[in-house]
């Protein structure tokens, strides 16, 4: 855990809005003391989620996406510490962990140009940097017996995520991802369109499930390897939910999950799946908020949601006043999340 940079009370202070009359979650989310055994801490708590932020868009980079994902973690921490701690959802059920430290990575992607077929192959790289510490600090939080919940960065860290929950639990696990991509592309070095692909080919990922591919935007190539491995990878399209109606939208999160929840399984959410939100892949057309918020009520509450992963969303990439509103978003993602899955079924 070298690379993690614990988040401290007094990092909790400095972004909780204190109100005469208010409890918010930042009085009440637990942090874990200077000086004491991280993995220890964690068994010990009767806290079950854990935070963690990734504040990097190395991946992003890596598979010619626009950056920015970086500053969700910031955003996200600053909303989450302000909601309202009530009978609805408690700050005191959360150990805020802190973030995984990426800055010399970062600094060392600032030169780099994806077009150069030499510092793409540097990218990779870096991004494999970042799946060893993703799937180690997900490890120990797994095997402490919590759940985490990761914010942040590029969609390549499913990959840790992954890893890092499928090691723990001692087999490879499941996945549903919401979203408008697969990230199930071809093995040409690691990037965040191929994070699923990197870990089904290892043996840590065993059923996924990809719910609501835009089919303007999903390569032959994909979808025929997907069509070879149906047993094992399955989807269905925005198009055909909410544009033809040919499917509807409950009764395909009813079969997603039958797909997955034999066994533990992570719910990964990118949000370029919902228009306009400022993201690497930022769409026009897509799922609503109330029905990303519906997903992850319904997956959270099974008792097999190993985790929850909220990634690609970029606060930094918009410049209107209200670019706050992306930390908002994920805020709420996380306390329905946490609502859900308090009452496993």
């Amino acid at each position: 855990m070298d690379k993690l940079i614990p988040f401290t009370v007094n990092d909790l202070a400095k972004v909780t809005n204190h109100r005469s009359g208010e409890i918010k979650f930042g009085e009440k989310m637990i942090t874990i003391p200077k000086g004491t055994d991280i993995l220890d801490f964690l068994k010990e708590s009767e806290a079950k989620y854990v935070l963690l932020g990734i504040p990097e868009d190395i991946g992003v980079r890596a598979n010619y996406g626009r950056p920015g994902a970086a500053s969700a973690w910031e955003s996200a921490i600053k909303s989450i510490a302000n909601i309202q701690h009530n009978r609805f959802c408690k700050g005191s059920q959360i150990i805020v962990l802190g973030k995984i430290n990426v800055s010399e990575l970062m600094r060392d992607v600032e030169n780099l140009d994806f077009n150069d077929i030499d510092d793409r192959s540097k990218l990779s790289q870096l991004v494999e940097k970042i799946d060893k510490e993703v799937s180690h600090v997900i490890f120990t939080i797994i095997k402490a017996g919590k759940t985490p919940i990761i914010i942040g960065g590029g969609h390549n860290n499913a990959y840790g995520n992954i890893k890092g929950t499928a090691l723990a639990k001692g087999k490879s696990i499941n996945a549903v991802n919401f979203d408008a991509h697969s990230d199930f592309r071809i093995l040409e070095g690691r990037h965040s369109g191929n994070g699923f692909s990197y870990a089904y080919e290892e043996g840590f990922l065993k059923k996924y499930f990809i719910f609501g591919l835009h089919e303007n935007y999903t390569s032959k190539s994909v979808l025929d390897i997907i069509k070879k491995l149906e047993d094992r990878v399955r989807y269905n399209t925005y198009d055909s939910i909410n544009i033809r109606e040919e499917k509807d939208f409950t009764n395909e999160m009813i079969s997603a999950l039958e797909f997955i929840k034999t066994d533990s399984f992570g719910i990964e959410i990118d949000l370029d799946a919902i228009p306009n939100i400022a993201s690497s892949a930022m769409t026009i057309s897509g799922f609503s908020i109330e029905q990303l918020r519906q997903f992850i009520s319904y997956f959270g509450q099974h008792k097999n949601a190993a985790y929850l992963h909220i990634c690609e969303g970029a606060p930094d990439l918009d410049n209107s006043p209200n670019n706050h509103l992306i930390g908002k978003l994920i805020g709420y993602l996380v306390t329905d999340f946490i609502k859900a899955n308090h009452e496993k079924v």
